[in-house]
Formats: structure tokens, sequence, C-alpha cells
């Protein structure tokens, strides 16, 4: 498989002489692409705007409501769009990946608007919070994906490693930043002062993406013959992605990862955390910022160090060992007694989990081919639909069986169904 200037993705025989792109990448060396170097920061409020907001509105519904269900069902409804998602990676395809991303953008700052709004005017509710949160989530899981679609369109072949484990720091940084800010800046100036944050946050990160000078759109037509073109259709487009998934066992078996991880193991350290931190360890709102930022400081790291990580490396391999380390480190996390004692495994989860998504991430881009990029990274975001499943199947479970029970459950199932992922296509994963 060939990128755009003609350089093999795959490149499965070397010789000594080409193996310069092997050699171990700076971590700066993503932003000597000026596309980058515009999305990196406007990914970067994006992200942080996302976990304060998770944050800010997560507790007040709490609050609000005194109910665990309630408070998966906020979580849930920021995954709605997960069930479109395959048209999100047709949409980027066809249009572009930085027009879509563009709209997508844009659509953030007006959802926070409305919802900064409400809070303004003082009609702000639990319902209000779930329906324009419900809304967002129609477009809101397939950032990711977008994001590291375009960048892998605009990144030479032996920087895409480093330029997407770059771009992970912006979500990892961001569930530290926004964990400790949006919970401290709650607690000291109120909901309203925290959302206009949020809000603009939103609108500047938006308006970034308008600097870089790169055409706005970029069809995958191009790359196509006339014979091919004839006849194509959104919906082929889609059938074709679905099925260039299901029939290549390396995708396969990445997105049956991405579903399951997604279900069991996200769903413990994301949706749930207000629940930990208040029900659990009976702390504040400041408490729960140290959770989350924990989890997050350790995926941070993670990404540091992925970006310096040889273009040789192993990355199926290192992926499949971390998610069974990722499972351990929630196992333990499910049984301690007190949030002091909980913060040292929750940076080793974190750590983990960047060293399994991160991978997966690189792994699905470079298989996927620049023709079906857009639409399996689309695939891929619809496997997050698990996650809200989860969340919601986790809070039927707490109300009968309470938190660690059910996290317990969550990590067992989780690290067995890991180790059937990795026997099941242990030819394509130690291959690739």
């Amino acid at each position: 498989m060939l990128d755009r200037t003609g350089t093999s993705l795959h490149k499965p025989q070397m010789t000594t002489a080409q193996a310069a792109p092997r050699t171990r990448s700076s971590m700066l060396a993503p932003f000597r692409v000026r596309a980058f170097r515009f999305q990196w920061p406007a990914d970067l409020l994006t992200s942080w705007a996302f976990e304060m907001e998770t944050i800010i509105l997560g507790w007040y519904v709490l609050v609000e409501t005194k109910s665990v269900v309630w408070l998966t069902l906020f979580g849930a409804s920021q995954y709605l769009g997960t069930l479109i998602a395959p048209l999100y990676g047709v949409a980027g395809d066809r249009l572009g990946h930085k027009s879509l991303l563009l709209g997508m953008r844009a659509s953030y700052a007006v959802f926070a608007s409305t919802l900064l709004a409400f809070i303004l005017a003082g009609h702000i509710s639990p319902l209000v919070v779930v329906v324009v949160t419900l809304m967002m989530g129609l477009v809101r899981p397939s950032d990711i994906g977008v994001r590291g679609a375009l960048i892998a369109e605009s990144m030479p072949a032996d920087t895409l490693v480093s330029g997407l484990s770059m771009s992970r720091t912006t979500q990892d940084s961001a569930r530290v930043v926004g964990a400790l800010a949006g919970a401290s800046i709650v607690a000291l100036f109120g909901m309203a002062p925290a959302y206009m944050i949020v809000a603009g946050f939103y609108i500047v990160g938006a308006l970034l993406m308008l600097g870089d000078v790169e055409p706005v759109r970029r069809h995958i037509t191009m790359a196509m013959t006339p014979e091919e073109l004839e006849g194509k259709s959104p919906w082929r487009d889609l059938k074709e992605g679905l099925a260039h998934t299901w029939t290549t066992p390396i995708l396969l078996a990445l997105v049956s990862l991405a579903f399951l991880t997604n279900l069991s193991a996200f769903p413990l350290t994301m949706g749930l955390m207000p629940y930990v931190a208040r029900d659990v360890y009976h702390v504040d709102q400041t408490w729960l910022g140290y959770l989350v930022a924990s989890f997050a400081v350790g995926a941070l790291v993670g990404s540091l160090l992925l970006s310096h990580v040889s273009s040789a490396t192993r990355l199926t391999r290192l992926m499949m060992t971390s998610s069974s380390l990722w499972y351990v480190m929630l196992l333990i996390f499910a049984q301690m007694p007190t949030p002091l004692l909980a913060l040292p495994f929750l940076i080793l989860a974190g750590f983990m989990q960047s060293f399994s998504m991160t991978p997966l991430q690189i792994t699905l881009l470079r298989e996927a081919g620049e023709r079906f990029r857009g639409r399996v990274m689309g695939v891929r975001m619809m496997a997050i639909y698990s996650l809200p499943l989860g969340l919601l199947g986790a809070g039927q479970l707490i109300s009968a069986m309470g938190f660690r029970a059910t996290a317990t459950l969550y990590a067992l199932v989780g690290l067995l169904f890991t180790l059937l992922i990795s026997w099941r296509w242990r030819a394509d994963l130690w291959r690739a």
C-alpha cells in the first residue's frame, strides 16, 4: 500500500540503506508540517473543552439528581453519534477531512453557546443538559477518528508515529488540565464562569482550523479512475468500508479490541468517576479532579514516550500486552479503600491505556490504506458505541451489587476477552 508520495506504508522488506526511517523520531518533528502546527493547538483546546465539560456537567447532573442512573444516562448521551460514525468516514473521504473537522468544531461552539445561554438565563436542568449533550453526541465521537485521518493525510510516513503520539497528548493533557481546572473553577466561581471558558475553548479551537492555508477540500475521487467513479454513491462507499474492515483480519482484530475496551475499561475511569468520588470515596469535586487527572497523567507520560519510539517497534505486540496490563491495574484500583491508595493504580492504568490505544490508532491508519482511511476510522469510531452500553449496564449493576463488584466483573471480563483476541488473531497481530 502506498501513501500520497508513493512511500510504502507497510514496508515489508527494507535494506540496511533504507533503514533510516526506523530511527527514533523527535517529538517535535511533526511541527515542521504547517498543517500540524495549526491542528495541534486546535485539537488541544477542543480536547480541554471536552474534558472540562464532562467534569462540570457530570457533577451537576449527579448532585441535582443524586442518581447514578442519571449520571450514566448523561455519559451515554455523549456517544450516540457512534452509530453513524461510518458516515463521517465516508464524508471525510469524499469532502476532505479538514473541511469535515472544521464543520464539526463549529457545531461544538454552537451547542456549547446554546447550553451557556440556558445557564445564564437560569433555566438549566439535568434534562436540558442531557438533551443538548445528546445533540453534541451526534458529532463528538467521530472527532478523534477524523483528526487522526487528517494527520495521516498530511504527515510524512516516517513521522506518522510521532505525529499521532503528539496528537494523543492533546487528549491526555486535557484530562489533566480539564479535570483539575473544571472542578476547581466550578468550586471557586460557579457553573456559569466555568462553562464560559468551555464555550470559549470551542470557539477558538474552530477558528484555529482556518489558519492552515492548505486546500479545505481533498476528494478521494482524485485518486480514482473514471471507471471506478462510475456509479459511486455514499452508501456504496459505506458498504465498501465495512466490507474492507470485516474481510481484513488485522483491521477486524483492532476494531474488536476497540469495542471491548470501550465496553469494559473506559466506563470505569470516565463516566463513572463522579460516582466513585462522591459515593464510594465520599470526597468532593477537588478529589474528583485528582482522580481523573491521575489517570490522565499516566496516559500523557505514555503518549510522550511513544512519540520517541522507533518506527520498527512491534506496535501490535505492545498494544496487546498493554491492554492486558490495563485491565490488571483497573482490577487493583477497584479494590482500593481510599482515593489516595487508588491514585498510583489509576496512573499506571492511564499509562497502559496510552500504550494500548495509540498503537491501535496508528496500526489502523497504516493498514487501512489511503483510499479506505476515513471509512475504516469511521468503523473504529462506531466501536465506541459499546461505551454507552457499558455505562448503562454499569449503572444497573452498581445499583444491584455495588461499584467494587461491578468494576471487578468488568475488569475480569475485559482481561479474558483481550486474551481471546490475542489468541484468535495471533498470526496477524504478531506480524503487523
